[in-house]
């Protein structure tokens, strides 16, 4: 069957069972928007701005599991989808972005609308190709999505001239896929698992660490059953929310930067860590000279890249999460042996010592209202089902410690990259993805005029998202930062010139809320759980001096928590 090019990738979206295509056109990809529009089976979403479209299909991913796919013009629109691809590639989310190019006769002479896609891309993706033959577009399909799915996840850009979109070549799209040049199955070192199994047993003081690696490899039923058989406390990274039930016992919190103050100082002062899934970046580790002086490490990842590249480690566990999580209960299993109970137990009671702080706590009285109080609410009313996107800033480590996600794949946020305008097309992704189910994305005022564009696209495809805008009128964290540590010069934090939201949401033919008393806000967020037909954009306006607690300031370890 011989097809276009334009036709041939259509047809590679059907083979790889694609629902969605987020994208805008343009000249370069205009056979493949010709292509889409005569067929059913993949929808495209059409987005405000190429940089929503990737965030969207991020978003998609994220809360599905299945690789998200964008499809955007030369030049300027590859340019503008860079940001959410290093977003992506940060957080180690499987994309596909299809970047149109200029035909293959004028690469090179700074034709219009072109730019050396593959370049840019280069350093923020796991891999890219430029398709020159038509003959080579159905295989690189198959690589792209094999690649961006496999081993450690991350986007693949397809760079297409448009003359090879135009061709003529035989169909033919292969069932499964080998490259030499890529292994991503790694032979699982039982003799190891050994190992690791005996500093388990032998711990006195220990913890479980487990990062995004969880929620990417859906070991979240693994590590409960390992943390419940060991009786450990379990901590989390801000991408491994939900991983374990926050609601449990033996989940003490996020740790990190702003993480609690029993995480952080279990972290510091236990005596073996199993890290699963986690890559020991800055925002955990405080300082790396700090962390864990005592602990033996045993550490599970996908990514051998990531065995002590920022920590040294003791016992490296290189492969698939879910598959070592399962070699160790088997091998607790197979010892009948159960680690110090006596041992454990002291270490519990000095835990909940720490716990008993409440390093949470704000003024539950103030006449202002409070970011935490807003998202409190926020899950009681939701009772937690919700899936939360977030920006980034105070109010994303607001919501990663107050909403208390009990299970993977509801907390959606922009890790790694830390990308202001995340969340607003990313509830976009996961609203099409679970169209029944509630999507909120909490934001401030700074981060949703980043992509704000998007309510247009909202309103187009009917995506009832609940917007929780907690407006305290600055760069909350760039404030929160020039307090500490700046002695108060607030230079250009303050967001002067604010849209009046709730009339700019309507203006889009969303519902628009203003909230501004303590005692409005749970009726003000019950109203906007009944509104299903649109978007509801909800303005709290909170605290402006309000900050976020635990922080551990740059340079410190996890020891040297600001409480207050």
């Amino acid at each position: 069957m011989e097809l276009t090019g334009a036709e041939i990738f259509v047809e590679a979206l059907k083979r790889e069972k694609v629902e969605y295509v987020f994208g805008y056109p343009g000249g370069a990809v205009l056979h493949i928007y010709d292509a889409l529009y005569k067929q059913e089976d993949v929808q495209h979403i059409m987005v405000r701005h190429e940089q929503a479209a990737t965030h969207a299909a991020d978003g998609y991913a994220r809360a599905s599991g299945k690789p998200g796919v964008v499809l955007v013009t030369s030049g300027p629109g590859a340019t503008n989808a860079v940001t959410g691809i290093a977003t992506a590639y940060m957080d180690s989310i499987p994309l596909v972005v299809i970047t149109g190019q200029v035909p293959t006769n004028l690469i090179g002479v700074d034709a219009f609308q072109e730019v050396d896609a593959v370049g840019i891309t280069r350093p923020c993706v796991k891999h890219n190709f430029l398709v020159k033959d038509v003959k080579d577009l159905a295989l690189t399909m198959k690589k792209a999505f094999y690649v961006a799915t496999t081993g450690r996840p991350g986007p693949v850009v397809v760079d297409i001239p448009k003359d090879v979109t135009a061709n003529k070549a035989e169909f033919d799209y292969p069932e499964t896929i080998s490259m030499r040049s890529y292994s991503p199955v790694v032979p699982v070192d039982l003799s190891l698992v050994e190992t690791a199994v005996d500093y388990l047993l032998q711990a006195k003081r220990p913890m479980i660490y487990a990062g995004g690696g969880v929620i990417l490899d859906n070991a979240a039923e693994e590590l409960i059953e390992l943390t419940r058989l060991l009786g450990f406390p379990v901590t989390h990274t801000l991408m491994g929310l939900g991983g374990y039930p926050a609601t449990d016992d033996k989940f003490i919190g996020m740790l990190g930067m702003h993480g609690t103050y029993e995480a952080n100082l279990g972290m510091h002062n236990c005596d073996v860590l199993l890290a699963v899934g986690a890559r020991f970046d800055d925002r955990v580790t405080g300082n790396v000279d700090k962390f864990c002086p005592t602990a033996k490490i045993v550490h599970i990842d996908v990514d051998p890249s990531s065995i002590s590249k920022n920590v040294k480690v003791d016992v490296a566990l290189i492969g698939h999460v879910s598959v070592f999580l399962r070699e160790l209960i088997k091998g607790l299993k197979a010892r009948k042996q159960k680690p110090d109970p006596e041992a454990l137990a002291e270490w519990w009671k000095q835990i909940n010592e720490w716990r008993s702080m409440d390093c949470l706590k704000y003024d539950r009285d103030s006449e202002r209202i409070k970011p935490q109080y807003v998202l409190e609410t926020l899950y009681r009313i939701t009772q937690g089902e919700a899936f939360v996107t977030s920006d980034v800033g105070q109010h994303q480590m607001w919501a990663a410690q107050f909403y208390k996600f009990n299970k993977p794949r509801r907390w959606i946020n922009s890790g790694g990259l830390g990308t202001m305008g995340f969340g607003l097309p990313a509830a976009m992704g996961v609203q099409l993805a679970y169209p029944n189910d509630t999507v909120v994305c909490v934001t401030g005022e700074g981060s949703i005029q980043m992509c704000i564009q998007e309510l247009s696209t909202i309103k187009q495809y009917g995506l009832p998202i609940k917007v929780v805008n907690l407006n305290n009128g600055y760069l909350g964290m760039v404030r929160q930062w020039q307090e500490f540590f700046y002695q108060r010069r607030y230079a250009m934090s303050y967001m002067e010139s604010l849209p009046d939201f709730v009339k700019l949401a309507e203006s889009y033919g969303h519902a628009g809320i203003l909230v501004t008393k303590p005692d409005e806000v749970e009726a003000a967020l019950q109203e906007a759980m009944e509104i299903n037909d649109r978007a509801v954009f909800l303005n709290f306006i909170t605290d402006p001096e309000e900050n976020v607690y635990p922080m551990i300031p740059a340079g410190g370890g996890q020891n040297e928590m600001i409480l207050v």
